[in-house]
């Protein structure tokens, strides 16, 4: 398994940006594809970005697409996820996760982080 913190979270007005960071520790960090995912209040933890192992290969929720980006940096075992016009909607708990592939799916990831907190006021 790896082990997977995040960071980067906060408070934000409407419109607002922030950048997610993911450190990665336990195995060589390029062998997991990654993802990011959120857990809203009252919602069930739904899909928001996914990234190859390499970083060739990106996936977004049609809800965050155009607004976040998802990259990673093997050299620095860390996975970025940055936020711009962040909307009250993207309030909710942001994981990281590591998989084999790259996929949507909460059921492919076996590793998870802890998650930190993004608030948008409105």
């Amino acid at each position: 398994q790896v082990q997977l913190v995040e960071s980067g979270g906060g408070l934000v007005q409407a419109g607002g940006s922030l950048r997610l960071s993911c450190a990665a520790s336990g195995r060589t960090f390029s062998s997991y594809a990654m993802g990011w995912f959120r857990r809203a209040p009252g919602k069930e933890r739904e899909f928001v970005a996914a990234i190859g192992r390499s970083g060739g290969s990106t996936y977004y929720a049609d809800s965050v697409k155009g607004r976040f980006t998802i990259s990673r940096d093997n050299a620095k075992n860390t996975v970025y996820l940055q936020m711009n016009s962040l909307k009250p909607e993207d309030t909710a708990v942001y994981y990281c996760a590591a998989s084999t592939q790259a996929t949507i799916s909460t059921l492919d990831y076996n590793d998870w982080g802890q998650g930190t907190q993004v608030t948008v006021s409105s």
